[in-house]
This record gives C-alpha cells, structure tokens and sequence, in this order.
C-alpha cells in the first residue's frame, strides 16, 4: 500500500514538472517566435515575405539593417530616449528615496493618510490624465520640450517607487540608525551614508523599472512632441512604419534595431532586478 502512495505521489509529482515545463515552453515559444520572424524578415525583401514568409531569406538582404544603421535620424531617436530615460530615473529615484525615508522611519501626525494619497496614484495612468496634463504642460511653455516628458513621468512613477522603497526601508533595523545616531550621524546622513548603501537592490530595481517604464512610453511622448528632432524610439517606430507602410521587411529590421537597446539593458540588468525584488520578498 505504502509503495502504491509513494508511486502515485511521485507520478504526481511528474505530471506536474512536465505540465510546467509545457507551460512554459508554449509561453517562451509566444514571444519568441514572434522575434526570430521579425529578426529573419528583416534581412527578405517585400516580395520573399509575401512568397516565402516563414522560410529563410533567399537571398539575403542585410541592407535594410544597415540602412537604419547608416539612419542619423535613427541615431537622434535613441540617444533622445536614453537621455529621457535616465533623466526620468534620476527624478524619480532621487524623489521616491527621500519620501520613502520619511515614511519609514519618522512618525507624524498624518503619515498613513499622505502615504495613501501618493498610493491612490496607481489607479490614474497617462491615458486617463493626457488631457489635463497637455494643458499643464502647455500652460508651462513645455511642449517640445524634453521636461515635459521627463516630470510627467516621474511624478507618475513616484507612487509604485515610493511602495518598493518604503518596504525595503522599513526593514533595516532600528539599531543600525540608533547606533549611528550615537555616533553623531544626522538623520540625513544616515539615509545618505548608511540607507542609500544598504538598499542598493531596491534601488537597483526601481531604477530598472523606471528606465524600462520611459522607454517603452509611446502616449506621453506622442502628445508632448511635435518637433521630430525630439522623437523617442516609440515614435519613431509609428513614423518609420508609417513611411515605408509598403516595405514591410525594412519595417522589421527597424523594429527589431529599435528593440536591441531594450533588450541588451535588461539583459545586463536582470540579475539586478531579480535579486532586488527577492531581497525585498524575503525582508518582507
């Protein structure tokens, strides 16, 4: 009796690992199918991709990535979406990290009811606020200006910055801050010299999060630029598609130059994110 539980427990256990891994191996196969064909299709010309769309390029026609490549405009469009991202980090991080310190460490009259406030954040996204927010910008003589981009963003991802840097603050130990304060420390310069280093994963994961969020932002953008020299990646994308809507190969090779940059960041910063969303996980 005790092998047949044993035998069907370990059957179970079995048939569960592989439902996973089929699970998994579908989900994997959603997305990356949809990439290999966008990365082959780029190097076919319209008429292989209307003959022979999910065969090998025959021949081969790597000019329509290095058309993009030898693209200055291309060019511009990146480096406008770097200098936007990280700009949009270092606000929101260099805000979220002082609020997130209030809020965890000091007690005031108050502090539950302002931390549900930033909180009630999370439930308005860009597409709900785009026209009063149009009309602030404007009103402030920021169209077409990279800040009416950059402070958007950041007041928008202060909220989710604020939750993930609170929780982690709160678990340093009060002993650490007690004994720092005996050593003469201020309360700025133990969240400078002693806060700031300890919550290195956290910061790394909201920084993460918030580079990601400014890249991949295509509505804000839209509605704030109109000079094309201020164009980000997702801009560029609609405006190269909509130029070469008859050339759909060199249309893939551009969507797939414009997702290289995305791809290589969270690829080096993936061990980052990872261990700052388990460090908090545990701590919590």
């Amino acid at each position: 009796m005790n092998t047949h539980r044993t035998q069907a427990r370990r059957s179970g256990v079995l048939l569960r690992s592989v439902s996973l891994q089929t699970l998994v191996v579908v989900l994997g196969a959603f997305v990356v199918v949809p990439l290999l064909f966008a990365l082959v299709g780029g190097f076919k010309d319209t008429a292989q991709l209307s003959s022979n769309p999910f065969g090998l390029p025959s021949p081969w026609a790597p000019e329509n990535y290095t058309d993009v490549l030898a693209s200055g405009v291309f060019w511009r469009q990146i480096l406008n979406s770097v200098f936007i991202a990280l700009a949009t980090t270092l606000v929101v991080v260099g805000l979220s990290a002082m609020a997130a310190f209030v809020f965890a460490r000091f007690a005031f009259r108050g502090r539950e009811a302002l931390y549900t406030l930033f909180t009630v954040g999370l439930m308005f996204p860009f597409t709900v606020a785009i026209l009063p927010l149009f009309v602030l910008v404007r009103t402030m003589g920021l169209l077409d200006n990279p800040l009416g981009v950059i402070l958007p963003q950041a007041a928008f991802g202060l909220p989710m910055t604020i939750i993930i840097l609170r929780s982690f603050f709160r678990t340093i130990p009060r002993e650490v801050e007690e004994a720092a304060t005996i050593d003469g420390c201020t309360a700025f310069g133990f969240f400078w010299r002693i806060l700031l280093p300890m919550a290195r994963p956290a910061l790394a994961t909201v920084s993460v999060l918030a580079i990601v969020a400014s890249w991949n932002n295509f509505f804000l953008p839209l509605a704030i630029f109109t000079d094309p020299n201020w164009w980000t990646v997702p801009l560029g994308v609609q405006q190269f598609s909509g130029q070469y809507v008859s050339d759909t190969a060199k249309v893939l090779a551009y969507i797939v130059l414009a997702m290289v940059p995305a791809l290589a960041f969270y690829g080096v910063a993936e061990r980052q994110l990872i261990g700052g969303l388990t460090a908090g996980a545990s701590k919590g």
